[in-house]
């Protein structure tokens, strides 16, 4: 049997850092800067086409701002489909998702994203240090 499958801590990490992202969906579904903040670590990293912003606390700012403004009403969708481990407490995770405006079950083609997550492991939990995202159809 490979270590892989015979441990069950990364049995249980290979689950955790893949539900990371229903956390990111669960904040956006009630517009929660703080619960969406809460998901980064302190010195974490957000990439949006044209938005670069540092830290958790400006994170929620950002956040703030867009589930006041151009982001009101919407959900938001991500789906893993890469996965890999970088070492114990460290991880990418690649998803295909995006915004969802009212009454979508998919997004829209110009709202359509993949992004790349890096996770790090703080305290018994994963937590994004790194997102970026890159819209799939591009011009």
């Amino acid at each position: 049997m490979s270590p892989v499958s015979s441990s069950p801590t990364v049995v249980d990490d290979a689950t955790a850092i893949r539900e990371v992202p229903g956390r990111i969906i669960e904040a956006w579904s009630g517009n929660d800067a703080d619960a969406f903040a809460e998901v980064f670590t302190e010195d974490a990293t957000m990439i949006l086409p044209g938005v670069f912003v540092t830290g958790r606390e400006q994170i929620r700012a950002f956040m703030a701002g867009a589930f006041a403004g151009p982001y009101k009403g919407t959900r938001v969708t991500g789906e893993p489909v890469v996965a890999k481990f970088l070492g114990a407490d460290a991880a990418v995770l690649v998803t295909r998702g995006g915004v969802l405006a009212p009454g979508e079950t998919e997004p829209a083609p110009e709202r359509a994203v993949r992004a790349t997550w890096v996770l790090s492991k703080q305290d018994g939990r994963w937590l994004l240090t790194a997102y970026q995202n890159t819209p799939i159809n591009a011009a």
